[in-house]
């Protein structure tokens, strides 16, 4: 498995969601931006797994929104929400098997609308690459201090039992 100093490989993002979503806090988001690399250590992620999570935007199948979740893992799915944030998820797992992580938190900016605003990150990154991307990936230096801990995901009530408690949201305690 590609765990080693520096960018991440693809591999790493073929593991299943709650895989990727146990390792990837403490590793690092690296945004170059007109001639800029910026590091931003992981604290937050959220899993979201499958056509049967029911939080899941992949419950309904594929759409021209989610076809991308429906590729292999280590590309980015970016959709809006309430017509002003994007939000920045992370595919994962094999092919056909729609998985995707949130990423909530970063150490300088926390919000997942937030974060992206101040990545600049837009639709033009849905579908990136983040092995071959020459302006996002994830990198990994080495092991974080602090431990993981889980609770459960926010804002999908509408998903009802037993999803909305799925313990799903995976945080760095520092």
């Amino acid at each position: 498995m590609s765990l080693i100093k520096g960018r991440l490989k693809r591999d790493f993002f073929l593991q299943d969601v709650l895989e990727v979503a146990r390792q990837l806090p403490g590793r690092y988001l690296v945004r170059e931006n007109r001639g800029r690399v910026e590091r931003y250590m992981i604290l937050e992620v959220e899993a979201y797994r499958g056509e049967e999570d029911q939080a899941c935007h992949a419950r309904r199948g594929p759409t021209p929104r989610t076809k991308v979740m429906y590729r292999s893992g280590g590309l980015l799915y970016i959709y809006l929400i309430y017509g002003i944030h994007w939000m920045l998820n992370i595919v994962t797992g094999e092919e056909h098997h729609p998985q995707a992580l949130l990423i909530r938190g970063l150490d300088k900016v926390r919000g997942p609308g937030r974060l992206t605003r101040a990545l600049g990150i837009d639709d033009s990154f849905n579908g990136e690459d983040l092995g071959l991307s020459e302006r996002i990936w994830v990198e990994d230096h080495g092991a974080a201090t602090g431990r993981i801990i889980t609770r459960p995901r926010e804002g999908i009530d509408y998903a009802g039992e037993p999803w909305k408690d799925k313990p799903w949201r995976f945080i760095l305690e520092q």
